[in-house]
């Protein structure tokens, strides 16, 4: 079957899907509602942040898709069921893939500027500038991409969405701070520091924005790389 009925097969799974447009409604809100309350009581030292709070929590609906997706197709044998109508693994793994990431791109393309028009009213004169922010937009979209893709890959090697969750949710809210307390250098080439570089003011650690965002696509890309092996050799 050629790629692109391959892909709409795998947008139609996508779509409807109720939880799934749920997690993408979540990127949004989640993200916008948190940036517009850190907003009202930035303190100045760096308003492109102050406005894009909001995207560490943002960033946890975008995983919570990328694993969702991912992890339907191993549960019920509904993988066998779409393996036997794509027999190329490959093709349906990458026609998978981008069924995630360009509705998890529009979406975090929307929501950076959603959040920067709320962030730029909360702050007034005291916001980014209209080029810094568009910066930071475009950074949370691209940001926010790769964190889904990386779930997305993680989740074809673990093939369980609790398994994936359990190990990316912590990661984000927990190890990602302590390894920044105990070296900043480190911590500035973990996935989820390294793409938000790009919604900073000023230098920020060790590597620039989109230097910054390249180190996230880095490991996305290992982690699809080890799902497509997953996927390739592993019995449905």
């Amino acid at each position: 079957m050629p790629f692109i009925p391959v892909l709409h097969a795998e947008w139609i799974k996508i779509r409807s899907l109720r939880s799934l447009v749920g997690g993408l409604a979540a990127v949004l809100v989640a993200t916008v509602a948190f940036s517009v309350l850190a907003a009202a009581d930035a303190d100045g030292t760096d308003p492109l942040f102050s406005v894009f709070f909001g995207i560490s929590f943002g960033q946890i609906a975008a995983v919570a898709f990328g694993t969702t997706a991912v992890s339907s197709e191993f549960r019920g044998g509904a993988l066998r069921l779409t393996l036997a109508a794509v027999p190329d693994r490959r093709r349906w793994f990458a026609a998978k893939v981008t069924a995630i990431a360009l509705p998890v791109l529009a979406t975090g393309l929307l929501t950076g500027l959603v959040t920067l028009l709320a962030g730029k009213a909360v702050l007034g004169a005291d916001g980014p500038s209209w080029t810094e922010g568009l910066r930071g937009a475009v950074g949370c979209g691209l940001h926010l991409t790769l964190m889904a893709l990386l779930a997305a890959g993680l989740t074809a090697v673990l093939r369980s969405g609790v398994a994936t969750l359990s190990v990316l949710i912590p990661f984000l809210l927990i190890v990602s701070f302590v390894v920044g307390d105990m070296s900043s250098g480190v911590a500035d080439l973990l996935p989820d520091r390294a793409g938000q570089v790009a919604l900073h003011s000023g230098p920020y650690g060790s590597v620039g924005p989109w230097t910054g965002l390249a180190v996230a696509a880095l490991w996305s890309a290992a982690a699809l790389c080890a799902g497509a092996w997953s996927v390739r050799r592993r019995d449905a």
